[in-house]
């Protein structure tokens, strides 16, 4: 299941960079995990200040 970004964003980037298949984008208000091309390797997690982002 690919991973989801919660309402704890903050908006600071550093998921977008570290997607190794540019499955992140900003969104309006936070960024998005494009579902389809999310690989699910857990690095977007990994960069996360904040832990928004979780296995969905």
């Amino acid at each position: 299941m690919a991973y989801v970004i919660s309402d704890t964003c903050v908006s600071c980037g550093s998921c977008e960079g570290g997607c190794p298949v540019g499955a992140i984008s900003a969104g309006d208000g936070q960024y998005v995990i494009d579902a389809d091309t999310c690989i699910e390797c857990g690095s977007c997690a990994g960069v996360c200040p904040t832990g928004a982002i979780s296995q969905g």
